[in-house]
């Protein structure tokens, strides 16, 4: 399947301040796909190596830091050879060896000749517990679940996907219908690559929701082997809640609803967690719209939303004829699945962090707020053809930023004050 973090791989093999590259990623994203097929299609050879359960290898590691002997040792218990630029050297579940990842540095300051590229489903976790990590000798991406695009492409569709990298191409008007069918599919089916492939072969709903729940059994499997039993039971407690929270009107995250009587301080270790294993996404509030927004953030004040619109749909036990149908049942959940889809899609195609914005009493409130370009850019979901922006309205006579979009199922338009981009063309945003 075609993944677009391949083609930001091969940017850096080429950058000519290349370092050991840390893939990001929460478990089954495809980290260890993407790796292996970059490997294979850009590379002569490809030699991995998976530190989980392997201590073996991981005890070459151990004496020193010394690149060349690590080198030496790796082909010989691997029988292979590692030729500088032209094998590509992959350490996986690194967060099962520290030495490892701590190794990194030395492979960017005495072999930087060499092409490695690490990965670890809890590595995040592990650097909290106190794994040194190896600041400024390392880049960085971050694996998310299929987009939209990558969607369509999977199913076939490769001609709509590139249409919608500019909403102001005719077609994505012109295809809408085609737009929305598959949007609501993608609403249900989600980004999970072994959940995308199992659509793309067998178009069974059933199916894919049976694989949905097996993924979040396994995450939650996670809990009880990597937690400390004390911080599990809230662990548990923040996770089972984001369907209600994510379904309130105002998303904005209330401990109340967790526990009654809850308070902040009880589960900042139990989000913390969360958010190191990718398992969850972190929008915070900012108390104006200024440059940079990270500045003006209100850290007491943020939403949380989960990795994946299919996952969460799945966790919500959301009926699939509802979504396709648009019975009542998606109809009271629906503003919480598109906004869901609205944030990976900012996520996972452009280096944005967005935030949100309220007024002070709440009268109203703007979705998203990124910065592009040098200006902030109000971003407002809607999640069908409503086309009243009361919020953003508010908000640009207030604040008259440059740039106001409202994204919904309708299709594109630009007024005087915003433009309307359809959510299948959050991309272009």
């Amino acid at each position: 399947m075609f993944r677009s973090i391949i083609e930001k791989m091969v940017q850096w093999k080429d950058s000519k301040n290349r370092k050991p590259l840390v893939l990001w990623g929460a478990r089954q994203t495809g980290k260890t796909w993407a790796m292996k097929e970059f490997g294979k299609t850009h590379f002569e050879d490809c030699v991995y190596v998976s530190f989980y359960n392997n201590s073996r290898i991981a005890k070459i590691f151990e004496p020193d830091y010394d690149v060349r002997r690590i080198l030496n040792a790796l082909e010989i218990e691997l029988r292979v050879k590692i030729v500088p630029e032209k094998t590509l050297l992959i350490f996986d579940e690194i967060q099962s060896a520290q030495k490892v990842l701590e190794s990194l540095k030395y492979f960017c300051e005495d072999c930087p000749e060499y092409a490695v590229v690490v990965a670890g489903s809890l590595l995040g976790v592990a650097i909290h517990e106190g794994i040194s990590f190896p600041v400024g000798k390392i880049n960085e991406l971050w694996l998310h679940p299929m987009s939209f695009s990558e969607f369509l492409i999977a199913l076939g569709d490769e001609r709509l996907a590139a249409y919608i990298d500019n909403p102001e191409n005719a077609e994505v008007n012109e295809f809408a219908d085609l737009y929305r069918e598959r949007l609501k599919q993608y609403y249900i089916v989600g980004g999970m690559p072994e959940v995308v492939n199992s659509f793309r072969e067998n178009q069974d709903y059933d199916a894919c929701r049976e694989i949905q729940n097996s993924i979040l059994n396994q995450y939650e499997g996670d809990f009880g082997k990597h937690v400390d039993p004390r911080e599990l039971p809230r662990i548990r407690m923040v996770w089972n809640s984001l369907p209600l929270q994510l379904a309130k009107e105002n998303r904005k995250f209330f401990f109340g609803q967790i526990k009654k009587g809850a308070r902040s301080k009880d589960f900042e270790i139990a989000i913390q967690w969360l958010l190191d294993c990718g398992l969850v996404h972190k929008v915070n509030m900012v108390s104006k719209p200024g440059m940079p927004l990270k500045a003006y953030a209100e850290l007491d004040f943020f939403k949380i939303y989960m990795l994946d619109v299919g996952l969460l749909a799945a966790k919500s036990e959301l009926d699939v004829s509802s979504v396709l149908n648009g019975n009542r049942i998606f109809t009271e959940f629906k503003g919480a699945l598109t906004e869901q889809y609205v944030l990976q899609e900012l996520l996972a195609e452009k280096p944005y962090t967005p935030f949100y914005y309220a007024s002070e009493k709440s009268t109203y409130e703007v979705d998203f707020l990124i910065q592009k370009k040098g200006n902030v850019v109000p971003i407002e979901v809607k999640a069908e053809e409503n086309l009243k922006a009361k919020s953003l309205r508010f908000f640009v006579d207030k604040f008259k930023p440059s740039t106001a979009i409202r994204t919904s199922m309708s299709p594109y338009r630009k007024q005087e004050w915003m433009e309307n981009v359809p959510l299948w063309a959050v991309k272009g945003i």
